[in-house]
């Protein structure tokens, strides 16, 4: 044995999303998390982004599990496409597995061996031991880990917060920590999300209290709640407050009547299943009678909440009786999208309650001071902060210094670094290949694929197909030449543009001696001679489609 634990890392670190992290022991690897993150504008058509599994393909015959601390998309979204390269079980609470297999359900292609762990369960895998640890989050079923092996024993977190007040009347088991830290902890990895707000993160409770407000105070509307699917605490509380309040909940959205369904199937969720009715039965209610809970918090353009801010929802219609609270903060990034919802929404009529002006939304992650319960709590030799950018790691390191950590002690990784550690050091090695894989449909592309180069061009300067017929004995040019373009010019110059583009095509081929000429030859001269003409004219450079064709 050689006492050394490599941990990889192949999402999570420098950004935010597609956690997905291996620790390997001799000729072992599991795996904690296969997260997925979502594209920005520059991956126009890609729907999701998943990490870069090369390396443990390469290395599958060691892979001995895969790892779950939370059932959320950015720890889980991934396992489909991971699943189809790699066997291996995979370990999580009921929560996680369940929402785990209704998303495998569309990909059935797909077989896996799915284990159910509870808090305080240990698991032995080879020379790994796995203690599974109970934590608040905004998702039920989450878990820390700690991680033994005979080179030492981490610490993970998980995505993770410290309420006192949770929906499940579960705390985060901060006894569990003191014992690891009074045992001794070789390296924590601790999730960096909110490092850099000060104090504490609000109760979910405390958001329960306010939406109660709401309820009371708004007894004749229809009222409407945004909020993340996932988050079933949530969802547990707006149906007691529905109930309470003698209000009919109805579920849009498909991630939201989907959850819903698992939850209540597993008992994550529990009300009186009369309360909850179908869409299309809200006609028969007066506005004061119902609860509508929806998708579309982040502004996502297609979710129920978006359709029903632009008109385009067949059963509901806003009216000047609806009051829309938005229980969730937009994710930085989506602001532009939640805020042009919001504005719809007021055009409409409709009230809006957003957390700008309420405490409607309580965020899931450890502010500084429950970091710095942690780390005090665990006391590690060595750190390595996790599930975070840049600045967020940053930030993170100097917040473990200021308690007393060395800096030499301290390890700020980024994808595809390999770290080592042994019972009494911590280093970077080297690097593995690792990165974005891009899902499009049924395809899987990289950053540098031509396709998505291709796409960005069209979104930024549109296409020009040019077809022309050649006579192959004469050589001579046979009737005008075919032009159609998209996203060129303005459709007052579009005559025009056309028409000169032709004749520029007519009068470069007379300049030359077509007859027998191999047909790549001109259409490689024609795509040459429209570029430089629609550059000179427009300053944009289209696709170029070019066809010839032998009269």
């Amino acid at each position: 044995m050689n006492n050394k634990l490599k941990i990889t890392f192949l999402g999570g670190v420098g950004e935010i999303g597609k956690n997905m992290t291996a620790f390997e022991y001799n000729d072992e690897i599991i795996v904690v998390d296969a997260g997925l993150t979502f594209p920005d504008d520059e991956l126009p058509g890609i729907d999701v982004v998943i990490p870069d599994i090369t390396y443990l393909v390469n290395n599958r015959e060691k892979i001995k599990a895969i790892i779950l601390t939370h059932g959320h998309e950015d720890h889980i979204g991934a396992l489909p496409f991971v699943l189809q390269q790699i066997k291996a079980p995979i370990y999580g609470s009921r929560l996680t597995l369940a929402l785990v297999e209704n998303k495998m359900k569309e990909h059935q292609n797909v077989t896996f061996k799915a284990i159910s762990v509870k808090p305080k369960n240990v698991l032995k895998i080879g020379n790994f031991s796995v203690e599974f640890i109970k934590v608040s989050h905004s998702i039920a079923g989450s878990l820390a880990l700690c991680i033994t092996t005979p080179a030492g024993n981490v610490v993970h977190t998980g995505d993770f917060k410290i309420d006192f007040e949770p929906i499940d009347g579960v705390t985060t088991d901060l006894q569990r920590f003191g014992e690891l830290g009074k045992k001794g902890v070789n390296l924590l990895m601790c999730e960096s999300t909110n490092v850099c707000k000060a104090g504490f993160s609000m109760s979910e409770s405390n958001v329960g209290r306010v939406l109660e407000d709401i309820f009371k105070n708004h007894t004749q509307n229809r009222i409407f709640v945004a909020t993340f699917a996932s988050n079933i605490h949530r969802l547990q509380q707006i149906l007691n407050l529905a109930e309470k309040y003698k209000r009919k909940v109805v579920f849009t959205g498909r991630s939201m009547v989907n959850i819903t369904e698992v939850g209540l199937k597993i008992g994550e969720i529990s009300c009186n299943k009369e309360n909850i009715i179908d869409i299309d039965k809200i006609d028969k209610y007066a506005d004061s009678e119902l609860c509508i809970v929806t998708t579309g918090s982040q502004g996502e353009p297609l979710s129920a909440l978006s359709r029903i801010a632009t008109g385009a929802f067949k059963q509901i219609k806003i009216t000047n009786n609806d009051l829309v609270v938005f229980s969730a903060s937009p994710i930085p990034g989506n602001e532009k999208r939640v805020y042009t919802i919001i504005n719809s929404l007021f055009q409409k009529g409709a009230d809006v309650i957003y957390d700008e002006l309420s405490d409607v939304h309580a965020s899931g992650h450890a502010c500084q001071e429950e970091i710095k319960t942690i780390h005090t709590l665990v006391k590690p030799k060595f750190f390595i902060p996790v599930h975070g950018e840049y600045r967020h790691l940053r930030m993170h390191k100097q917040l473990a210094m200021s308690l007393g950590m060395e800096e030499r002690n301290i390890v700020i990784a980024t994808i595809g670094v390999q770290v080592e550690m042994t019972p009494n050091s911590i280093k970077q090695v080297g690097f593995v290949t690792a990165g974005q894989r891009l899902v499009d449909g049924y395809g899987l592309g990289d950053m540098d694929s031509n396709v998505l180069k291709e796409r960005k061009q069209l979104s930024e300067d549109g296409i020009c197909v040019a077809v022309a017929t050649i006579n192959n004995v004469s050589g001579e040019v046979v009737g005008d030449p075919f032009i159609i373009t998209r996203g060129v010019v303005y459709q007052d110059e579009a005559e025009a543009f056309v028409q000169d583009t032709k004749a520029m095509i007519v009068s470069s081929l007379k300049e030359q001696d077509l007859r027998g000429c191999d047909p790549t030859v001109i259409r490689n001269n024609i795509k040459r001679n429209i570029s430089n003409f629609i550059y000179k004219r427009t300053k944009r450079r289209p696709m170029i489609l070019t066809i010839v064709t032998l009269d």
